[in-house]
């Protein structure tokens, strides 16, 4: 580990950050040419305390989770998160086979997305980051780890808690939906990836996927106007906008209904009803 190389490079990576650029007020009365110290931590979801000490040179070495939350924060590109994973005294993440790390410009577009749902998933269906709106509607889905943070793979395992958000005379095609997505991903990351351990988990643990896969249906479109039912508010008619990568390896999806319709309002509803009775639905 590097602490001068770490902390000289968080500092210039703060600084060069406007709280616009990260979805934040810049507020009165700002003297700090950049984002706050308490600002940057609050992005990464760590204290303050731990982070002024990284940027101090006397914080402990930061785990690979940190450095991804850090990454995610300071809206680090690629080659940007490999360096600070390096001075950080780790390996630099694999490039090949999929990556959690965010695209910044999918975030900076998130970031500016306050009152619609709207999320960041990977190829392999999983949530990268929602923000509070898309948390009322899906229920926030960060805490999940391993397989169970790909929807596709809760699609087929939980179906009973996973499918209850569409309507039934749409589950079937949403199966579809859900094994063309992964066969596109697997057609893209290989018969080593990580899109591969989830055809042969859920080959094995379900026989709905099972079929659907042997038909090879390939596709990563999402459809356009959908209804999803949420267990407070009831039935929501929206229309889906999907912004993919170059690479089409993340994608952010925009959730809005026509204004002044009843689906719109039922969606500014979901910021009173916040997550609280949808989670204690889980």
């Amino acid at each position: 580990m590097n602490r001068d190389d770490l902390a000289d490079f968080l500092v210039r990576r703060r600084s060069g950050l406007q709280p616009a650029d990260v979805g934040l007020s810049a507020g009165p009365r700002r003297r700090t040419p950049g984002l706050r110290r308490e600002e940057v931590a609050q992005l990464a979801a760590m204290s303050t305390d731990y982070y002024t000490r990284l940027e101090q040179r006397r914080g402990p070495q930061p785990s690979t989770q940190m450095l991804a939350s850090l990454a995610r924060a300071l809206r680090l590109t690629a080659e940007e998160r490999a360096y600070l994973y390096r001075v950080a005294g780790h390996d630099a993440p694999d490039r090949v086979g999929g990556s959690d790390h965010v695209a910044p410009a999918l975030l900076r577009v998130l970031d500016r997305l306050t009152d619609t749902p709207a999320l960041i998933l990977s190829a392999l269906g999983e949530t990268l980051v929602q923000n509070d709106p898309a948390r009322a509607l899906f229920g926030d889905v960060g805490h999940l780890t391993g397989l169970e943070r790909s929807g596709i793979y809760r699609w087929f395992v939980h179906p009973d808690r996973e499918r209850t958000l569409y309507p039934e005379d749409d589950r079937d095609r949403q199966s579809r939906a859900q094994v063309a997505s992964l066969r596109a991903a697997y057609g893209s990351m290989g018969a080593a990836s990580r899109a591969a351990e989830l055809v042969r988990v859920l080959t094995r643990t379900s026989s709905e996927f099972a079929r659907l896969w042997d038909a090879h249906e390939v596709g990563r479109r999402f459809e356009d106007h959908k209804v999803l039912v949420h267990p407070e508010v009831g039935p929501i008619e929206v229309d889906c906008q999907a912004l993919f990568t170059e690479d089409e390896s993340q994608v952010l999806l925009v959730l809005t209904a026509p204004p002044g319709t009843e689906a719109a309002g039922r969606l500014a509803l979901l910021a009173v009803v916040g997550t609280q009775a949808f989670a204690a639905g889980h």
